[in-house]
């Protein structure tokens, strides 16, 4: 009697034991639970999200661009509101956008809105790209390996070209088989691509309003249209338009 319930017992155990693993099999295959789809717009997402995309969502408007965030389909690779603080910055920011403004004798930017919605509109157009592309979309990069791995070149919005690759992380000593990480890349010089100097990882991707994807950029003490040389030439030359 007593060595068949242990029979019974450990046929129980292995029976709750293949049900486990059955179920940790389903929950891996599927990538989890997390849920990515917003069930708004891309503005109402960046407004909603005030930290860190309040500032993003004021340019989106400042640019002439809600019509665009609300109702067209497109990838968004998403700066912060640290990246504009950091990029307009004031007299005493050494790199910020005020400093070089004050140093060269002009007036400083006190407001988004002294910013021409024309330059606004070019520089936050280098971060949209036609079509909806998830992660997995995108090829895989090597920045070690370019001319095995190079990723991809795409015109964004503004026209420029950029590269945009996933890197495979490794794992356990084994190579790409780790976490994958999708980087975007400004090209600055088209004839040289793959030495990219303004490159930007991304911290979350895949986030899915009603109308095209989010990847959100990764804080790196970037500046706004990733080459802060280009925007600031441009308003220094255009100046600026203070309004009362």
């Amino acid at each position: 009697m007593i060595r068949n319930m242990k029979n019974i017992i450990i046929v129980f155990a292995g029976f709750l034991l293949v049900l486990t693993g059955c179920k940790r099999d389903e929950y891996y295959k599927d990538g989890g639970k997390a849920q990515a789809n917003y069930p708004a717009d891309m503005l109402q997402y960046l407004q909603d999200k005030a930290v860190p995309f309040d500032t993003i969502a004021q340019i989106v408007k400042l640019a002439g661009m809600e019509e665009t965030f609300r109702k067209s389909d497109f990838t968004f690779f998403a700066p912060d509101d640290d990246v504009i603080k950091r990029t307009i910055g004031n007299n005493k920011t050494g790199g910020s956008l005020n400093y070089f403004l004050f140093y060269s004798g002009r007036d400083t930017v006190k407001k988004l809105s002294d910013i021409d919605s024309a330059i606004w509109k070019k520089y936050l157009q280098r971060y949209m790209f036609k079509g909806i592309n998830h992660l997995k979309d995108y090829p895989q990069i090597d920045f070690n390996l370019q001319n095995q791995y190079p990723g991809a070149l795409y015109y964004s919005y503004s026209g420029d070209v950029e590269n945009i690759g996933v890197l495979y992380g490794d794992a356990n000593n084994i190579k790409y088989i780790g976490p994958r990480t999708l980087v975007i890349s400004y090209i600055y010089d088209i004839n040289n691509a793959q030495n990219a100097v303004f490159r930007n990882n991304v911290s979350s991707s895949d986030i899915k309003p009603t109308n095209g994807i989010v990847h959100t950029l990764q804080y790196n003490a970037a500046y706004f249209g990733f080459n802060q040389d280009d925007f600031y030439e441009e308003i220094y030359f255009a100046g600026l338009h203070h309004s009362e």
